[in-house]
């Protein structure tokens, strides 16, 4: 609404003018007319100015919106993750997986190395100067022309529906070597200082394998803290209230109902939200369920027994009273499950002395689980290290239960690990 003297702003300016017309010092001249001009921009503004003002309002009104901290680097790791599970989900249909074996025996398929190329290349878009930590490198791709050949096939058909999303992360990788440049971007040693992300593309291999559950992950680290995580678990139900039993991993598939984005920052809590073809869905806050009698608890456990010792967490389950059976899963979809309250206690116990944990295979899930309303430690109650380089080597085993009793929950580990030395 114009100040109620509009109908006279032109007589009124012609005044002030002949007013300073008869000042005699050039000095106050000067100063007269910038107090003019600030007097007309203050009373007319500028639409670009008014557009400002009215924007400040907004973002002062909806403080939460404005100062979320992360707000760009959780975008694209959503966005980034969503993506690649496209690409995933296609191979997990599919009847061959192109399966090789690494140096240290565990599988790598063509899925590990698409997810792995289009999350790099959008983080590289977005963030140039970021470090990542990757599980894979390019090398089998470049010795295998076959092989290259039909991951860039995947990954070139790997696109979000939404062609501003798609854009917001650099869109299609534009050629072979672009992709196998941005899987061995992955080489980061890791570090206590500066951005560097953890990324697992494929983490659960054997469950991907297998038909049951996998996650693709990604964490940002920011001095060695994990700061943002994003979980993608297609094959996990979208209904965060479904009953958690060994029936998860039997047969899973990534049909109706199924597929979930998890996702936290530091200091602003956790979410889920459903996985989709297209933009992001709303999402909703998740926590963990209020435990009040820790023998009612569901714990999970991996499948591999030569990931985590069942003997050890069977004893320590029986000494908090939990009769009910374990449910084993692959893949930081346990932390995902737990986050939400599906379960309750997730124990990864070593089974060697000589095994180091690699960061990209908890980074994720522990800034969920911490978001949600839990704690995480090693076996010892140590905090995991995350900024000594690519694994956790000054720590042993992983513990993640709720605040309320994760005390009695470590006093139990410790006791059982204690008695066996």
């Amino acid at each position: 609404m114009p100040p109620p003297f509009a109908p006279y702003k032109y007589f009124f300016f012609a005044l002030v003018i002949v007013a300073i017309s008869l000042l005699p010092s050039p000095s106050l001249l000067s100063r007269s007319a910038v107090r003019l001009a600030q007097l007309k921009q203050h009373l007319y503004p500028s639409p670009a100015i008014a557009l400002q003002k009215s924007s400040s309002a907004f973002f002062s009104a909806n403080k939460s919106i404005a100062t979320m901290a992360y707000e760009k680097e959780l975008e694209t790791a959503l966005l980034a993750v969503q993506r690649a599970t496209l690409l995933t989900k296609s191979v997990f249909s599919s009847h061959s997986k192109g399966t090789l074996t690494k140096s240290d025996a565990s599988p790598v398929t063509i899925g590990d190395f698409g997810a792995q190329a289009l999350i790099i290349a959008s983080i590289k878009h977005v963030f140039p100067e970021d470090e990542v930590v990757g599980e894979e490198d390019a090398d089998d791709l470049r010795a295998n022309d076959s092989l290259r050949d039909l991951v860039w096939d995947l990954v070139s058909a790997a696109k979000l529906e939404d062609r501003a999303a798609e854009d917001r992360i650099g869109g299609p990788i534009k050629s072979k070597d672009a992709m196998l440049e941005a899987i061995d971007n992955g080489n980061s040693a890791g570090g206590r200082k500066g951005r560097i992300w953890a990324l697992d593309p494929i983490d659960g291999t054997k469950g991907f394998l297998r038909g049951g559950q996998y996650a693709v992950c990604l964490a940002l680290l920011v001095d060695g803290v994990p700061t943002v995580g994003v979980l993608g678990c297609p094959n996990l139900p979208i209904d965060d209230k479904a009953t958690l039993d060994s029936s998860i991993s039997a047969d899973a598939d990534s049909g109706e109902g199924k597929g979930v984005l998890f996702s936290a920052v530091k200091g602003e809590g956790a979410s889920s939200r459903p996985l989709s073809k297209a933009g992001l869905q709303e999402p909703k806050k998740i926590s963990m369920k209020p435990l009040t009698d820790i023998s009612q608890a569901t714990f999970c456990e991996s499948v591999e027994a030569g990931h985590s010792s069942h003997g050890d967490q069977a004893s320590i389950a029986l000494k908090l009273g939990i009769t009910k059976a374990s449910v084993r899963m692959d893949s930081q979809a346990k932390y995902a499950s737990i986050a939400r309250g599906a379960g309750d206690l997730y124990l990864r116990l070593p089974v060697s002395k000589s095994y180091e944990e690699k960061i990209w295979d908890h980074a994720a899930g522990v800034v969920i689980v911490q978001e949600a309303g839990g704690e995480v430690t090693d076996a010892h109650g140590k905090p995991l290290d995350f900024g000594i380089g690519r694994t956790l080597k000054e720590n042993k085993g992983v513990i993640a239960a709720p605040k309320a009793v994760f005390p009695k929950v470590i006093e139990v580990v410790k006791e059982v690990l204690g008695a066996k030395q």
